[in-house]
């Protein structure tokens, strides 16, 4: 398993829009962002190698988790039994049953949205995972299950507004304060650092 970050800022958004900017979907106000010594996070460069899932899953009401997952895969141009076992692993994983497979994501509540959300976002298989709230409703000794991706070294980035609830699922907590980073460590040294999160 890879390292496991829970990043918690003030003020809230902070978070969530570190994650936006590692993804690529945001722009920084200044300075860069360089992962492996690469500035660019486009499909060509780092950005190939991460995954972001956010608070709202992305996925049309009408799509099946069946259908969400087929267009990932389409997305990354796979090939056919590339697709299929990736589909099917990400199915398995995730918990989504042959049925729920077929139903339309609204008709099974925000679980099976948020899980089908997961599952699309795996199906990239990626190095780096960022999740800004993504599975808040899916219990937390579930979301540590499917957080623990078999045979994979995958690093998470965590982002929440309710970071107490994330800490049985993190390693370490990088805290935030006006686009600064004040303070990295871990878990179990959050209280000696002054940074009490329950």
């Amino acid at each position: 398993m890879g390292a496991r970050l829970l990043v918690v800022s003030e003020p809230d958004t902070t978070a969530s829009t570190l994650l936006r900017v590692l993804a690529g979907l945001s722009r920084a106000d200044r300075g860069e962002v360089r992962i492996a010594g690469s500035t660019d996070p486009t499909a060509t460069g780092w950005g190939r190698r991460m995954a972001y899932l956010g608070p709202e899953s992305g996925l049309h009401s009408w799509m099946t988790p069946l259908e969400a997952l087929h267009l990932a895969a389409g997305l990354l141009g796979l090939s056919h039994d590339e697709r299929a076992r990736r589909i099917d692993r990400a199915l398995r994983w995730t918990g989504i049953t042959p049925a729920m497979a077929e139903r339309a994501v609204s008709r099974g509540g925000p679980e099976l949205e948020q899980r089908t959300g997961l599952a699309s976002v795996l199906i990239a298989e990626p190095e780096v995972l960022l999740l800004d709230e993504p599975l808040r409703a899916i219990e937390a000794t579930e979301r540590d299950r499917l957080l623990r991706i078999p045979g994979r070294r995958l690093t998470i980035l965590l982002a929440s507004r309710d970071p107490a609830s994330e800490l049985g699922l993190v390693a370490h907590v990088a805290y935030l304060r006006n686009g600064r980073v004040e303070l990295i460590a871990p878990v179990g040294e959050l209280d000696q650092a002054g940074l009490a999160l329950s």
